[in-house]
């Protein structure tokens, strides 16, 4: 069974991204955690309003977020009737980032799905804070959805990679169920620096074409340019359902999402795109 985590600020986008999850694993015996955490009082204006000892304040955040989770839950049962999934309603007096990370490794969670931005977030952020955060800390993949898509079955993934890393089948699993439940393809790209691949390079793709054996998957080589650049040329060609990477702690994985250079060169994520964790032997 699976257990996946989604996260809830009851937003449009976070919803978006819930029923993303439900359709993904139609197929399967899952269990969807719907996680919704309400901000410590003394980030509230409610504490500088009030006294910080007022009695019940705690209570009142708790019962709303419950309230709502179950509402959540309801309208998801009654839409979607999937008898194979079942709902579990978490809310916690925490910070979502810890609650997530928290929340994943208590219930040994296979996935978070949760949208690239919440309620507030501004068009012109490319990703939330509160899902950079995540993919950063997070123990299992975690499957980010850009507002308003609508879902796709991952036939077409693309899988861009420096080839810097030794992949661990492991690491890779649930890209793997992801690929052959969904009868999927995976594109291998590497952009090339200009120069041959090394020895270690050499090693790390022979164990990923043989980790990816019993899927379809095609390695392609890309001239000389910045991955976001490779991308984006990528998606122009190629119809792709879902972007996969793993996070390596290299400049790679930081030119994406942290530097302020993503603006310049326009990578804008349109599709749903998934981060796994990098393995303890790297």
């Amino acid at each position: 069974m699976k257990r996946i985590i989604l996260p809830t600020d009851f937003s449009d986008n976070a919803y978006n991204a819930i029923c993303y999850a439900i359709n993904l694993f139609k197929d399967d015996e899952c269990t969807f955690y719907l996680l919704h955490t309400y901000t410590p009082a003394i980030y509230q204006a409610e504490y500088v309003l009030h006294s910080p000892g007022q009695i019940g304040l705690g209570d009142i955040y708790q019962e709303n977020s419950l309230t709502e989770l179950k509402d959540l839950k309801k309208r998801l049962i009654a839409e979607f009737n999937n008898k194979k999934h079942t709902f579990m309603v978490h809310s916690a007096f925490n910070t979502l980032v810890e609650e997530i990370v928290e929340t994943s490794r208590n219930e040994n969670a296979d996935m978070v799905i949760m949208g690239t931005q919440g309620a507030t977030g501004a068009k012109e952020i490319l990703i939330g804070t509160n899902t950079v955060h995540v993919i950063k800390k997070a123990c299992c993949p975690v499957i980010a959805v850009p507002p308003d898509f609508k879902y796709e079955n991952p036939k077409e993934i693309l899988f861009p990679t420096d080839l810097g890393i030794n992949y661990q089948e492991e690491q890779l699993r649930e890209l793997e169920y992801l690929a052959k439940h969904h009868i999927s393809r995976i594109d291998v790209m590497h952009v090339s620096a200009g120069y041959d691949l090394t020895g270690g390079q050499i090693k790390n793709k022979a164990k990923l074409d043989k980790i990816f054996g019993n899927i379809a998957h095609l390695f392609h080589e890309m001239p000389n340019q910045e991955v976001i650049t490779a991308i984006n040329n990528f998606q122009q060609k190629n119809k792709v359902n879902l972007l996969v990477m793993v996070q390596n702690r290299h400049t790679f994985f930081e030119r994406l999402f942290i530097e302020p250079i993503i603006k310049k060169l326009g990578f804008h994520v349109t599709i749903p795109f998934m981060v796994i964790p990098p393995h303890k032997n790297n």
